[in-house]
């Protein structure tokens, strides 16, 4: 009457009431535990995404994705800013003048790097527009040495907007005077924000006074590439430069940064291997819970032999049993996961306000939220292991219950 018959029995079994509390309790447990180990393994890989989202959008939206420049300064950029923009992967070009120094302000020093930019230009390749707090981009004009400085820089150095800075080049002048370092008087024009250390050694000023501060004669010394792909960086460089006459030289963000992502990498995978073993240890609870079954259900597992079950038959009636368990579990887990991931940062944005304290200082990080981001590719992997996980625990008492005795087990009843 009831076909297929295993997964009838089966699930009578996982529904039906048992004498023995213990077992549903065991049950419950396991259910419970494969739940809130999805849901919570969902959330963290989701907030570990949205950190390496926001580090990719803030650090790479500042530094060049990748760089072409020459053995000395371009003689005419323009054509190769040109030239690279007609690859197909190339989204946008800007020139740029860069040097090492310190500046000086406050009766502090700090080491810097400095970027000669094309205002007009170098918003078409970087973000820093978006993350201006004091100033403007366009604030810097040729001729006038001003300059834009990090937030923590301008901390440190107690600087505000029209301040006095002295720019210090590593190298000397020889004058009247004698051996003298080679430094200049800019004026703060702007102070952005954008986090991590590009806000304590990054600053910008216009290329035509970087030209005159590093003695390039007016020419940019590259051109900075923005791409539609990070990961292809090293080799969109390439072969734009490829398609230039002369030599060349070309860098990418993955030797300046990419330590930092690759550290980043391995920690959410280390964490979703620890997390994922609280999902292996609920779902091998399942082991227990279904041996305990078996043991309860003896004389019923005999009388299904004595009435013509195969061994197959009884090992497929437990499987689905233990299968129900996970399936549930996992299902409601993954329910709350997502709706955990895709809630998180405003539940915590809701609990900083309804307790008054920040969890997240901007002072200290260099995001004042907690992001997320779900990736469903995640959700499935995490959603598959812990089935297949569920599934394999079911294995062995299954077996079990193919293994009992008929004769043995009605013996005394």
């Amino acid at each position: 009457m009831f076909r297929p018959l295993s997964l009838y029995i089966g699930l009578r079994y996982t529904a039906a009431k048992r004498r023995n509390h213990f077992i549903s309790f065991i049950s419950l447990t396991s259910m419970i535990g494969l739940m809130l180990g999805v849901a919570v393994l969902i959330i963290v890989l989701s907030v570990m995404n949205g950190f390496d989202r926001e580090l990719k959008q803030r650090i790479l939206g500042m530094v060049p994705h990748a760089i072409i420049q020459g053995s000395g300064p371009l003689d005419d950029w323009e054509s190769v800013d040109a030239q690279v923009q007609q690859h197909p992967r190339v989204l946008a070009a800007a020139p740029f003048i860069q040097g090492q120094g310190m500046v000086t302000g406050g009766g502090d020093v700090r080491g810097v790097m400095l970027n000669g930019i094309l205002p007009e230009e170098e918003r078409s390749v970087s973000i820093i527009e978006n993350h201006m707090i004091e100033g403007r981009l366009d604030d810097l004009v040729s001729g006038e040495f001003g300059i834009i400085v990090g937030r923590t820089m301008a901390s440190s150095l107690r600087l505000q907007l029209g301040d006095k800075v002295t720019v210090v080049l590593p190298e000397a002048s020889v004058t009247p005077a004698g051996v003298l370092p080679r430094l200049k008087r800019f004026t703060v024009k702007g102070v952005f924000s954008v986090g991590a250390e590009l806000d304590g050694n990054y600053t910008l000023i216009h290329m035509d006074d970087a030209a005159k501060l590093m003695r390039t004669g007016g020419k940019a010394q590259g051109v900075r590439l923005l791409v539609d792909d990070l990961f292809a960086a090293p080799k969109v460089a390439e072969e734009a430069a490829n398609g230039l006459s002369g030599r060349y030289y070309i860098s990418d963000w993955t030797r300046t940064h990419g330590n930092l992502f690759q550290a980043i990498r391995m920690e959410k995978t280390m964490i979703g291997l620890l997390l994922m073993f609280i999902v292996a240890v609920a779902a091998f609870n399942i082991v227990s819970t279904l041996v305990m079954v078996v043991t309860d259900k003896t004389a019923d597992i005999a009388i299904l032999r004595t009435m013509g079950a195969t061994p197959g038959r009884i090992m497929r009636i437990f499987i689905v049993q233990g299968a129900v368990i996970g399936v549930f579990g996992i299902l409601i887990g993954t329910t709350l996961g997502v709706l955990g991931a895709l809630n998180i940062s405003a539940f915590i944005a809701w609990l900083e306000g309804a307790i008054g304290q920040q969890f997240l200082s901007a002072d200290v990080y260099f995001i004042s939220y907690l992001p997320s981001q779900l990736q469903w590719q995640d959700v499935a992997i995490i959603s598959g292991a812990g089935l297949t996980m569920s599934l394999l625990a079911t294995i062995y008492p299954a077996w079990r219950a193919s293994r009992v005795d008929p004769a043995e087990a009605l013996r005394y009843e």
